[in-house]
């Protein structure tokens, strides 16, 4: 049975699909999965032994030209089952027009009508399903109910990378965020790196993110006025930083990316939940998991799903406070 997943959103979704591709292998033994990603997050999914080939969107550059040239390789790929994660129109027009024998998707998907299969993606603030149990309900027909952690797949060339920054203990930050709102404001953890080195004799505190952010986690360094705080941003692949975080005694990180990473290692991870919540169904899947978000009951939190660039009401108390 030949299956392409389709998931090229953002790299914490890529993450989140992983469950699938999990699924997938463990029990149905007859598939041969292909699964198709934007440009730059194919690095995710590298060793991952229940893909077979994973097809790359570039779309940042000639978009529409390479959107009519991923549709073509789809149809010429002659797909018994195609799974779409997304609830956006262009991967809806992949899915609709792939020759697929059967299609799967989310109803919010503008395309969905065209679909074999339609499935709820629901989403509120008491508390939805966890995203991985979204995207493993489209299984339904397939395999049937079951539940798979996130995954990622370090070689021995990941671990040997960061082998000389485990020499001793150590702790991971990743204080930013593509939303302003989902990240815990500077003050806080610059808070933080003073209360680690202080409670810590030699304990090293390695600061992880792309490296378009290396002089923000600068700037953090030099407030907190620590020597044992390291900038790595933009230092890493994917799988070099899930090497690292799956031995850290804890990893500091928003509601982002580095969050599910976390979760793919089943490391320990302390998550920051500032204008979002945990009821959205993106928390941590770690087995030692700890949420931190402010006890204050504001009557403007969350102020959104995906966060904004400055807090709508200018004080941003989801974030000053939280305790650290």
């Amino acid at each position: 049975m030949k299956i392409l997943l389709i998931q090229t959103a953002f790299i914490g979704d890529v993450i989140l699909a992983t469950p699938v591709i999990e699924a997938l292998r463990k029990h149905r033994k007859d598939v041969v999965l292909d699964v198709l990603v934007r440009k730059g997050n194919e690095g995710l999914l590298e060793n991952n032994p229940g893909i077979n080939t994973i097809l790359v969107w570039d779309k940042k550059n000639n978009k529409y030209k390479n959107f009519y040239h991923i549709i073509k390789q789809v149809r010429s790929n002659n797909y018994d089952i195609v799974i779409n994660l997304q609830r956006f129109a262009s991967t809806g027009i992949i899915t609709a027009f792939s020759k697929g024998k059967k299609t799967i998707g989310y109803d919010k998907n503008p395309l969905s009508f065209l679909f074999s299969e339609r499935y709820p993606h629901i989403i509120n603030v008491e508390g939805s399903k966890h995203e991985v149990d979204r995207n493993l309900s489209l299984l339904k027909n397939i395999i049937g109910e079951v539940r798979e952690r996130p995954a990622m797949y370090p070689s021995t060339k990941e671990y040997a990378t960061t082998a000389p920054y485990k020499t001793s203990p150590y702790y991971c930050m990743a204080p930013s965020s593509v939303w302003f709102t989902k990240q815990l404001p500077f003050e806080q953890w610059v808070k933080l790196i003073k209360k680690k080195t202080s409670e810590e004799a030699s304990a090293k505190i390695y600061l992880l993110g792309a490296k378009n952010e290396a002089d923000y986690i600068d700037r953090i360094i030099t407030a907190a006025g620590s020597d044992r705080a390291i900038n790595l941003a933009g230092k890493f692949s994917f799988l070099d930083t899930a090497s690292l975080m799956r031995d850290a005694a804890m990893n500091y990180v928003n509601d982002s990316a580095p969050l599910h990473i976390a979760s793919a290692m089943n490391a320990p991870v302390t998550a920051f939940f500032c204008s979002t919540v945990p009821g959205f169904g993106f928390g941590p899947l770690s087995d030692r998991s700890i949420i931190a978000q402010t006890t204050e009951n504001l009557d403007c939190r969350p102020c959104g799903l995906h966060g904004h660039r400055e807090c709508p009401k200018g004080h941003f108390k989801c974030g000053f406070g939280i305790e650290i």
